[in-house]
């Protein structure tokens, strides 16, 4: 083994997880993410199942000529022989020859029940299978890993037959013999048991694959690498059937920083929250926020007293700094936020105020008293923004002056349904009235003040609403419930999310959008020649 070579991480996103349920990856897309893993620096990326899908055949003759590698090698992934067929006249194998991988991972029953009941051979012939189909491979000149299916609970019922199959694989040539926990029933304590029994009983080279039914998938593959495996496989973000697998970014970040591991190269592991993110769009499934290591939460503080603590040192209350992944610590601000979180909250927005003790206590105060009315200003951070500053500026004059705004909504006889707004302003002394009309009061709400002011603030024309959230808060049942809104909006480049709070959705709608049209247009990002002067808030009444 080169020193390259003594630790593998092998990720199988593109196999095992895109059975996640929801997920169905274009031949494009699979490249897509196979050049985004690539860039994690793992060490093997299982590319699916030539022969068996011609999704994944296809994948393999595009990957020779479209897909460039610089850490990773392509993995062609299928089953050893069927019984009784030769292995040179199985196509399923020869599939895996065509598919001029370097590498394949072939699966095979390592539980007797499973070779007698869904094999429906005989304990004897799967073993020939193996060895049969390793052979093979390996005389076409591929390295050949084995995943041993239902490893741990065949090795609770038989402590042999398992065993048998890993040598009968390792005597036709393969490198690795990989003990799935196919069901992932195992915790952390018996399978590390059972890896280092193995290790000791085989002296073999073996590596871990875990599913997460448990919810022990990445502290199962820590508790085997304890044990003495050197080859971990996972899938991007837990990726994967039911409960998913153990997550590749979760295990890299954990071998690499908790166990003193060097498993990718040391330019990748500060980009392990850009792929997490990328892969998430490439797989139309929203980023988990609360992922370890790479979500936009994993290193977010609410309470005021861990505030305090990371205002003397973050490292207090941080595990690890987040930019050695590629994350951010984030202060959030909300009922609980105390001095400490409203002032590292404005240094994380560039706003000192560390010689503004006033300042920071009416924030505070007008933040408990905005919450308890039903506002969050948790996810809502440019909202926060316009507040912190309007404290500070002492609320200059904003934007434009509202002097009344209408919706009407309009059912059709045949279906239609047409939403028609009109707003009345007033821009530097201008009284302007305009209408607009969308497919919804929300929609025609924006669209009739862009109209009203993309004249003097030609910045709106690059802005638009990326998402709207509406919300019924508790304590109020039914229709006369209090209503919050959240709006992001982005000029293409940043996104920002403003909220509102209103007994009526339309009013509470307006409050989230005039915060959002302002904050983009007063903020720093937006051209010189737009607008000038401090960034301004809309009142909170």
């Amino acid at each position: 083994m080169s020193l390259g070579d003594a630790f593998h991480v092998f990720d199988t996103t593109l196999r095992d997880g895109a059975q996640r349920e929801g997920i169905s990856y274009s031949v494009s897309d699979k490249l897509a993410v196979a050049r985004l893993l690539d860039e994690v620096g793992v060490g093997f990326i299982e590319g699916g199942w030539p022969g068996a899908l011609p999704k994944d055949t296809e994948f393999f003759a595009r990957a020779r000529s479209e897909l460039t590698l610089r850490h990773a090698r392509l993995v062609a992934f299928g089953s050893t022989r069927r019984a009784g067929v030769r292995v040179a006249a199985d196509p399923q194998v020869l599939a895996l020859r065509d598919a001029g991988t370097s590498v394949v991972c072939l699966v095979a029953k390592s539980d007797v029940r499973h070779v007698e009941r869904a094999l429906r051979t005989t304990p004897e012939e799967n073993l020939a299978m193996v060895s049969d189909t390793v052979a093979f491979l390996v005389g076409e000149g591929r390295r050949v890993f084995l995943d041993c299916e239902h490893f741990f609970d065949g090795y609770a019922g038989d402590r042999e037959y398992g065993v048998r199959v890993l040598s009968a694989a390792f005597h036709a040539g393969a490198d690795v013999g990989v003990l799935c926990d196919t069901n992932g029933g195992m915790l952390p304590m018996g399978l590390g048991r059972v890896v280092a029994e193995v290790a000791s009983r085989t002296g073999f080279r073996l590596g871990i694959h875990c599913q997460d039914d448990s919810g022990c998938a990445v502290a199962n593959t820590f508790a085997a690498v304890e044990a003495g495996v050197t080859h971990v496989q996972g899938t991007a973000n837990g990726y994967g059937e039911r409960a998913g697998n153990a997550d590749t970014f979760a295990v890299i970040a954990g071998l690499e920083t908790k166990l003193g591991l060097s498993v990718v190269p040391p330019e990748c592991l500060v980009e392990l929250v850009r792929v997490s993110h990328a892969i998430a769009e490439l797989a139309n499934i929203a980023p988990d926020t609360h992922q370890p290591y790479v979500g936009s939460s994993a290193f977010a503080h609410k309470a005021g007293l861990h505030a305090s603590a990371i205002k003397v040192s973050p490292d207090l209350y941080n595990h690890l700094d987040p930019a050695v992944v590629g994350n951010d610590m984030r202060i959030l601000v909300t009922e609980m936020a105390g001095r400490a979180s409203v002032e590292l909250k404005g240094r994380e927005l560039g706003i000192d105020l560390s010689e503004r003790p006033d300042a920071v206590g009416r924030v505070v105060s007008q933040v408990k008293e905005l919450e308890a009315a039903g506002w969050s200003f948790e996810a809502a951070d440019a909202s926060f923004e316009l507040l912190l500053r309007a404290e500070l500026d002492g609320a200059p004059a904003a934007v434009f002056t509202l002097e009344s705004y209408r919706v009407l909504v309009e059912h059709w006889g045949n279906g239609a349904v047409i939403s028609e707004a009109t707003v009345k302003l007033y821009v530097d002394g201008e009284r302007i009235i305009a209408t607009g009309e969308g497919n919804g009061p929300v929609n025609a709400l924006d669209q009739a003040l862009r109209t009203a002011l993309t004249r003097r603030y030609p910045a709106l024309e690059s802005m638009e609403l990326a998402d709207y959230k509406v919300r019924i808060l508790e304590g109020r049942a039914g229709t006369g419930a209090v209503t919050r809104v959240l709006i992001d909006t982005t000029d293409g480049p940043s996104t920002w999310t403003t909220v509102g709070v209103h007994e009526n959705v339309i009013e509470a709608s307006w409050h989230a959008l005039v915060d959002a049209l302002t904050y983009g247009l007063r903020h720093p990002r937006a051209d010189d020649h737009d607008v000038s002067g401090t960034l301004v808030p809309h009142q909170h009444q």
